[in-house]
């Protein structure tokens, strides 16, 4: 039987950038055992796509909350979204 799956775009807004958000985002998520995507957007905020199981996708959007140490998140937008097809869970291009 396949198990449920979530996914969840989130645009993080805060001091996001310079801060190692993307690769701590990356390490995150892969233990996690999600796929997906981060990248940074042009407007100074994170933009990222989490694919996974409930619980596991559930955890990381409450990380994502909190980021990293340096990172200072002010706000979350956070919407249900459709899986991409990732096989795996990567750093995008700046958008």
């Amino acid at each position: 039987m396949r198990s449920t799956v979530t996914a969840l775009h989130l645009s993080i807004v805060g001091r996001v950038q310079g801060v190692g958000f993307r690769a701590w985002a990356v390490q995150e998520a892969l233990q996690r055992h999600l796929r997906g995507w981060v990248r940074n957007r042009r407007d100074g905020s994170v933009e990222t796509l989490i694919i996974g199981e409930p619980d596991a996708v559930a955890a990381m959007a409450a990380a994502l909350r909190r980021g990293p140490p340096m990172a200072d998140v002010v706000d979350v937008h956070q919407s249900a979204a459709a899986d991409d097809g990732s096989t795996d869970f990567f750093e995008r291009p700046t958008d």
